[in-house]
């Protein structure tokens, strides 16, 4: 196995520097420390502190890090996990990456230095060579919502497929034709597979996504404001804007309302991922709903039974259609 002066000799650093930037020390420039992380991720080398990690008598402790604590599905998420984590006696140490590669790095490191039992991991794609090397070295660990292709790790996420079917053909039927969609990060299997699944509905119906119908966000407010001003201003705008998160929904509902157009009568609003405030809004918001309790007890379920040598399988859930009036009303008359 590789150690840390094959790593240094790898990036042409010192072994010091190797130190610092596999801990984050503001002293490493960022030429160095992706050289050093490309070092690492060609060498197969794990950190002292990962590797004794596991090794060591149980602490009953999960590790969670999640990819954006601020967003309400993700703290349900959390909730649900430490709900079912003491029901196992377990404990739980989370983690916020906030959709940052570096500091998902930073609290795989972390927790494992802590020697948790396992890892459970939103995982946010972009190079990272710890959430590999840890599944190599056969760290427990679970992907829960999203997941990295080509990892060995069981996925307990919510399949949205036929739940945006169910949204492209309520929309439709309400008479709309010219709908756009706030994708997420495209580095995220959710950003990717939501895009597509709304896609492949609307071609269902006959109908295109054209690229401009198409907005860029990053699962943040802002961003699906920016987005929603973009349609706005484009010479037809869409009569739909889905938003594919909760965030996303509210930024666009921002942008709306600031234009002074309203919902749904100048044009409609949806969302991915349900939350409690939507009945609340007005009109209240018709939303894509994911099984979010369920989901959390799966993914700690299926993370005891690999700290325990036991396969476990990946789950996958389906969300449902919760249609309230964001997109209009059918008129029977």
């Amino acid at each position: 196995m590789a150690g840390i002066k094959d790593v240094a000799a790898r990036a042409g650093v010192s072994v010091a520097t190797v130190s610092r930037a596999l801990n984050d020390h503001p002293s490493v420039s960022a030429q160095a420390r992706a050289r050093v992380l490309r070092a690492v991720d060609e060498l197969g080398y794990r950190p002292n502190a990962v590797a004794r990690s596991l090794r060591t008598d149980q602490t009953r402790t999960l590790g969670l890090v999640t990819s954006d604590l601020l967003n309400p599905y993700f703290t349900e998420l959390a909730r649900s996990v430490e709900e079912q984590a003491r029901a196992l006696g377990y404990s739980v140490i989370i983690g916020n990456a906030d959709e940052r590669p570096e500091l998902q790095d930073h609290y795989i490191r972390t927790l494992l230095d802590r020697r948790i039992d396992g890892l459970l991991m939103a995982p946010i794609e972009g190079g990272s060579p710890l959430i590999p090397a840890a599944a190599r070295e056969g760290v427990p660990m679970v992907f829960v919502d999203r997941w990295i292709a080509g990892i060995d790790v069981p996925v307990v996420r919510a399949d949205g497929r036929a739940a945006v079917r169910d949204l492209v053909a309520h929309i439709y039927e309400l008479g709309h034709r010219r709908l756009a969609i706030i994708g997420g990060p495209a580095l995220t299997t959710t950003g990717r597979e939501r895009v597509d699944a709304f896609r492949a509905a609307l071609a269902e119906y006959g109908l295109e996504l054209p690229e401009t119908y198409v907005g860029q966000g990053n699962f943040q407010a802002e961003s699906g404001r920016r987005a929603t001003e973009r349609f706005l201003d484009l010479a037809q705008p869409p009569e739909v804007v889905f938003a594919a998160d909760n965030l996303m929904a509210l930024g666009a509902l921002d942008a709306l309302r600031a234009r002074g157009l309203r919902v749904p009568r100048d044009i409609a609003l949806a969302a991915f991922d349900d939350i409690a405030w939507f009945i609340h809004t007005d009109p209240p918001i018709t939303a894509i709903a994911q099984p979010t309790g369920e989901l959390g007890h799966a993914a700690v379920r299926a993370l005891v039974e690999r700290i325990a040598g036991r396969p476990a399988p990946s789950v996958t859930l389906p969300a449902r259609l919760v249609v309230r009036r964001s997109c209009g009303e059918r008129s029977d008359s």
